[in-house]
This record gives structure tokens, sequence and C-alpha cells, in this order.
């Protein structure tokens, strides 16, 4: 059994011992990657249209462990992130492929599938519609339906 580091060689390869599901070979994704009010230079990855306004990294985390992803959550700010709020903290690891290199998620097998996938999902969070809020189904009452059934004795 013979290691065939040579003394002298420097590590800055990547090391085989650091499988897939290694934290730090996760993907990180800040929310700064997918909020539409962002500018590209501002950190923006996708398409503003693919985007999502101001989206929290709860929100992320809750879409990626739905969509079955093994999920981190780190405490860091992103680099260019001007704003200290807690609201834009928080960055995203997540485990892309499994030890073998094969995609955790065939339908998402690189950052930005996934990216576009959030910025699908995140609207659709219940904590995004809390307009709906109440144990009433959400019937709309201006939609004109249904006049005349309230004051009926």
């Amino acid at each position: 059994m013979h290691s065939h580091v040579h003394p002298g060689t420097p590590i800055l390869q990547w090391s085989p011992d650091k499988t897939h599901s290694d934290r730090e070979r996760w993907i990180c994704i800040y929310p700064a990657y997918i909020n539409s009010k962002k500018t590209i230079p501002q950190g923006r990855k996708i398409a503003k249209d693919k985007c999502v306004e101001n989206p929290t990294y709860q929100e992320i985390r809750d879409v990626l462990s739905a969509t079955g992803f093994l999920v981190g959550v780190e405490n860091k700010c992103f680099s260019r992130e001007r704003s200290k709020e807690l609201l834009f903290r928080g960055r995203i690891r997540v485990q892309l492929k499994n030890n073998d290199g094969t995609p955790v998620n065939p339908d998402y097998p690189t950052r930005d599938s996934l990216l576009i996938h959030l910025g699908e999902m995140i609207p659709k969070l219940k904590t995004r519609n809390v307009k709906a809020a109440g144990d009433q189904p959400a019937s709309s009452s201006s939609s004109g339906k249904g006049k005349g059934k309230k004051g009926r004795r």
C-alpha cells in the first residue's frame, strides 16, 4: 500500500477523499443568485424573469428540502451584499451530486437548473401567499360570484 503523494507535492489538487457528500463539495446558493431585485453585477445568476423578489434562505431551504436535496444553512453573508439585514443573510449549501458523481436529482443536475427551479417554486410557497391567510376558503368577493346569498334569512 504505497501512497503516491511525493513529499513536496503541493496539496492543491482535488483530494479524492473529499466525496460529494462532504459539505465542502456541496454547491453554495446565496439568495442574491435568484433575486429579481439584483443585477448581474450584484450577484444575480439567472435571467430576471426566472427570479423571485427578495428570496430568503428559508425559502430556498424549504424548496430544496421538498425537492429531496440535502441542505445545509450557513450564517454567511454574500460578499457583494451591502445590506447587513438578517433578511439577506444565509448561504445555502446543497448536495448536487451523489458520491459516484451522478446527480442527486436527475431533474436538476446543475446549479443553474436548480436556481431556475427555485425561482419557479418560491413564489408558490405558502409563506409567499399570505393574502390567503385565515381559515376561510380563498373565495374572492370581488369576483361577483355568489351575489345575494348573504343577507338571506
